[in-house]
């Protein structure tokens, strides 16, 4: 008998970062590093299934910082956050995946002033840490929904195990489908 993947403990809500309407089919929800090399690599993988499934897919980001090995993460993720809190989080999301390499605190500012965030807001909810809760509800949630690295992807809230590669994430996409019952769709 086969054991059933882990699910998401925490559901998708207007809590969370989302791309794509509420009516798709399909919601995929990862948790991600933005030091981590892997989500990196996944970062285009992720932008070209979104492209080519279009209002057919509905996309959320969840932090999931690995402090202990990346030790720019986290301050990343309340940045993201931060920028969130003004509009901008898939700006930022994009930037500072776009720029691994730098993630210290100098390259956040001016990530943050070329997105044309206010920069006193910005740096004040960073020193004050009014973010880091919402970065650790998120990583609680991936732990207990079985998340043990980074990238972790869910498909209609079941965890995918397998690869995420375009065609990989597109054919278990295309199965979550067409496993719904008719009268959801």
């Amino acid at each position: 008998m086969k054991a059933l993947a882990p699910r998401l403990v925490l559901p998708v809500s207007r809590r969370d970062h989302i791309l794509g309407p509420a009516t798709a089919p399909v919601t995929l929800v990862e948790y991600g590093d933005f030091q981590c090399p892997y989500c990196g690599a996944a970062h285009p993988v992720v932008r070209e299934v979104r492209r080519r499934l279009g209002e057919e897919l509905r996309f959320v980001f969840r932090n999931f910082p690995l402090a202990n090995v990346h030790p720019n993460a986290e301050a990343a993720a309340e940045a993201a956050e931060a920028a969130g809190a003004q509009g901008k989080f898939w700006e930022m999301h994009d930037l500072l995946f776009e720029h691994q390499d730098r993630l210290d605190a100098e390259s956040l500012m001016s990530y943050a002033g070329n997105l044309g965030l206010d920069m006193h807001r910005f740096v004040l909810e960073l020193s004050q840490g009014i973010h880091m809760p919402r970065v650790r509800e998120d990583f609680t949630s991936g732990v207990h929904s079985g998340v043990n690295g980074t990238p972790t992807f869910f498909i209609n809230e079941v965890r995918h195990d397998g690869g995420y590669d375009v065609v990989s994430l597109i054919k278990a996409i295309e199965l979550a489908r067409a496993d719904q019952p008719r009268s959801t769709r």
